[in-house]
């Protein structure tokens, strides 16, 4: 090996010093590579209380772990040689143009995350010409958040509460504000077992113990804009305060029925999207029905544990309804890849609830936009790895689901069958287990 001098103008070429940046959200947000990265920025800069609401699930939270295994049981299947120089990421949700097929899930009590709350998600939505989903529990107002986004495609998340007037007002409300779709979420009839809210004594408003005093200490940014903002609370709906699980339990409407989803379309002149679907037997009844879309989604893993995971049934309901409707998802997704095997898989649009909670709790609204950067560059990449230049010629021969659980493989007929089946056996087996064997002679 031949040694000689450093070669000082080479060396000077290669020397990259820059003057540290004063703007260090700009930097701390500029690292972030993944949305998993936002999450541990926003872990540290936010309360144990609000960001385990964010964070956390239904009792033990299997459902979520399930749906996020999903995604990471995903095989892609990429074809090789094709060009890729420029990829289209838009088509229409809705009948409207969306540039990605990406956007917002309304999220409850967001400015307990950060004080800049929904404005910042309906401005990052904006800037991407994404949909953007106001929710009824939302802490601005339908009326502040169209002013934010004055070009935003907005949709409102409606909730059936025990006062039906008020569902009316709110629907009344969004459509006066220029919201195009009503998302009607059907799986709450009582609120689940969040058992991270329960043992954070997680409260709204937030109620100043100690406790949450003391964890709040180490995060000025937080503490700060909790103080100097407008006081925390309710936009849409007003005299509800307490625990999480009362405040829903007191709102929620468990009585709610097909009629009832009838009156509200009755006061809605836009599109209807039903939040919550499980099972194929409700899919095709809704379809029937004549709504635009359905949302395949357990709610984030946040009302039942171990309810299905919306990503393995979104093939199946794809099959049965997707030429009367169109199928959208959530639950889960925390990368690109995941929206790209979604639609893949016969999704026209998924939506992200944690992820954008996430980035707004890592920066306010520079966080929303880095989260959204991350999703959009990540979709836009496994396209061109797998070799599709548009939405359209995603198809599921581009992805395999590895299956862990083995009884993915019996569908709802099929256990149905079995079921029946095992009912009509069963005198047969009774007698036949009453009867008394004979005594062996001694």
């Amino acid at each position: 090996m031949e040694r000689r001098l450093p070669n000082l103008s080479v060396l000077r070429e290669q020397l990259n010093f820059r003057a540290p940046s004063l703007n260090f959200a700009a930097t701390r947000l500029e690292k972030a590579q993944t949305i998993w990265d936002l999450r541990r920025i926003a872990k540290r800069r936010t309360p144990k209380g609000p960001f385990d609401y964010t964070d956390g699930a239904a009792e033990n939270e299997v459902g979520l772990a399930r749906a996020r295994k999903a995604f990471e049981d995903v095989e892609f299947h990429p074809s090789i040689l094709k060009d890729v120089t420029n990829v289209s990421t838009s088509w229409d949700v809705l009948g409207k143009p969306a540039a990605f097929p990406v956007g917002i899930a309304p999220t409850g009590f967001t400015r307990l995350m950060h004080a800049a709350g929904e404005r910042a998600g309906a401005t990052a939505a904006q800037k991407f010409d994404v949909p953007f989903v106001l929710s009824t529990l939302g802490t601005t107002s339908i009326e502040e958040v169209r002013k934010a986004a004055p070009r935003g495609r907005l949709w409102f998340q409606l909730y059936m509460m025990k006062e039906r007037q008020r569902s009316l007002d709110l629907v009344e409300r969004a459509s006066a504000a220029g919201y195009d779709t009503l998302l009607i979420t059907v799986d709450t009839p009582v609120a689940g077992a969040r058992h991270r809210d329960k043992r954070n004594g997680m409260a709204f408003p937030p109620q100043l113990t100690p406790m949450t005093i003391i964890d709040a200490l180490p995060r000025p940014e937080w503490w700060i804009n909790y103080l100097t903002t407008e006081p925390l609370e309710f936009a849409s709906v007003t005299k509800f305060d307490g625990s999480v699980a009362d405040i829903l339990d007191t709102m929620f409407d468990p009585s709610i029925d097909y009629d009832a989803l009838a009156e509200i379309r009755s006061h809605w002149d836009g599109k209807v999207v039903i939040k919550g679907v499980q099972n194929v037997e409700d899919a095709r009844k809704l379809a029937d029905l004549g709504v635009d879309g359905i949302t395949l989604s357990n709610h984030g893993g946040r009302q039942l544990d171990r309810a299905p995971v919306p990503f393995l049934l979104l093939p199946e309901v794809v099959r049965e309804v997707g030429n009367d409707l169109e199928v959208h998802l959530d639950t889960g997704i925390m990368s690109g890849a995941d929206v790209v095997a979604s639609v893949a898989l016969g999704a026209r649009f998924t939506m992200v609830g944690r992820a954008y909670l996430y980035g707004l709790m890592a920066g306010g609204q520079a966080g929303v936009d880095r989260m959204l950067q991350i999703l959009t560059g990540e979709i836009s990449r496994v396209m061109r790895l797998i070799g599709v230049a548009s939405l359209e010629e995603l198809s599921p021969e581009h992805v395999t689901q590895l299956v862990r659980l083995a009884p993915r493989q019996l569908t709802y007929a099929d256990a149905a069958s079995s079921a029946v089946e095992q009912t009509k056996a069963a005198p047969a087996r009774s007698a036949r287990q009453t009867r008394k064997p004979a005594r062996a002679k001694s």
